[in-house]
């Protein structure tokens, strides 16, 4: 059993701090498009466009962002295990405040025609470039520098971050709503949250240049260190069972946390300023959560809670959002309570996310096989929920959209039970 000094748990605790701290403005950077998109839709597209049309190619744009993740992970993770987690998470923050500014100033369609929309695809895929780097480094460190018996609680603060980042943009457009109308955010107010965005990046830098490294001179040194042959010849094994509970997991977190902003608002027909206040409180919630559900996996071990993630939610979401929702539309704290039920329920998968991954991979592969596997289920599945939503909808089969969350539930279920109920890495730290 490894025992601590004061003085180490406060290093591992800062460590926890600094890296969480950068987590939250990346993905703060990385959310405020979802938030905003229904406001720059209209200066970035054709006027001439169906409104559905827009809103597909916007939510298209946010799900070939993800297609740019396996490269960011790739990249990132071979930084990341060659050279340092920290020197990987400070060059991911560096991109995101470049692309953050760079949306801020992006031109629209009445100034440049059709180079509008291309330029707005070409923003986002370097904000996917980041993110793709961001999640594989800060997952890996955090695992490495959490308590031993205690890891599930702190890798847990990866996602407080995360969706403290959502928070922050919800919040942002709840506080703009009360002082802007509809129209003047349409008409370019949408700038600033990511002029916002970037400024936060710059800052963060501070806090990530102070972190203590914990990849060991051995590991960095060795030949196949952060090689992607190395990983796909020796865990490929590892790596598709962790690609298929991570499409499942991203599937229903960008369903839930992402995705319902704009089935509440276009679907149920609930007044955006109310769904602004609903999204907030749901994710207030979601975001205090994560580290009790990620101490409560600590006790009753993480295959354990990914099994109740994948079943409970799986039996759960169609009769939540499709029947519950639209019924009691009428309620807002009915559907705010709803709404953080499918959060709790997602808060089994997300507050050990990061950890379930860095436990299946060696050091020298670990960023690595944490970021890509993650990338190719986000890109694979996970960004594309809005997306495929909406074209259910356009089909006239919407509902059916929450069938095929359910689906990929029942993989990732059989996927969690080949989870090591003992981690066979990370134990010796």
């Amino acid at each position: 059993m490894n025992t601590y000094s004061v003085e180490e748990k406060r290093s591992r605790i800062r460590g926890i701090i600094g890296a969480a701290s950068g987590n939250l403005v990346e993905w703060f950077d990385f959310y405020i498009y979802a938030v905003f998109a229904v406001y720059f839709t209209h200066a970035l597209t054709a006027p001439d466009m169906a409104a559905t049309t827009k809103s597909i190619y916007v939510w298209g744009v946010f799900a070939a962002s993800f297609f740019m993740r396996p490269v960011g992970s790739w990249l990132f993770g071979r930084i990341a295990d060659r050279h340092g987690r920290k020197k990987s998470m400070i060059i991911s923050i560096c991109f995101m405040a470049l692309s953050s500014f760079l949306f801020a100033l992006l031109p629209t369609y009445e100034q440049v025609g059709i180079l509008a929309p291309f330029l707005l695809l070409v923003v986002r895929l370097l904000q996917g470039l980041s993110v793709g780097g961001e999640y594989g480094a800060v997952a890996t460190y955090m695992s490495e520098i959490g308590l031993k018996g205690q890891r599930g609680f702190f890798s847990s603060f990866q996602y407080v971050t995360l969706s403290g980042g959502q928070l922050l943009a919800s919040l942002l457009s709840v506080i703009m709503l009360a002082f802007l109308t509809h129209a003047q955010l349409e008409a370019g107010w949408w700038r600033l949250p990511f002029v916002l965005g970037g400024c936060a990046a710059l800052i963060s830098l501070v806090a990530r240049r102070g972190l203590e490294e914990t990849l060991s001179t051995d590991e960095s040194h060795k030949e196949e260190s952060g090689s992607l042959v190395e990983l796909l010849k020796k865990h490929w094994k590892r790596f598709l069972l962790v690609v298929g509970y991570t499409s499942a997991g991203s599937l229903a977190f960008y369903t839930i946390t992402v995705y319902s902003k704009t089935y509440l608002t276009n679907s149920i027909g609930i007044p955006d300023k109310i769904v602004g206040y609903i999204m907030t409180g749901a994710l207030f919630v979601f975001m205090l959560v994560q580290p009790i559900f990620g101490a409560w996996a600590d006790r009753i071990g993480r295959r354990n809670a990914m099994l109740a993630f994948s079943a409970l939610l799986a039996i759960a979401i169609y009769p939540v959002m499709a029947v519950a929702m639209p019924y009691f539309s009428h309620n807002t704290f009915v559907v705010t309570g709803l709404l953080i039920l499918m959060m709790l329920l997602l808060s089994f998968y997300t507050s050990i996310s990061g950890l379930v991954k860095a436990e299946m991979f060696p050091s020298h592969v670990r960023a690595l096989g944490v970021g890509f596997s993650y990338a190719m289920g986000n890109a694979l599945f996970g960004g594309s929920a809005p997306s495929v939503a909406l074209q259910f909808k356009a089909s006239g089969l919407e509902n059916t959209f929450f069938i095929y969350v359910i689906l990929m539930l029942i993989i990732c279920f059989f996927c969690s039970l080949a989870i090591p109920k003992e981690p066979e890495y990370l134990d010796h730290l």
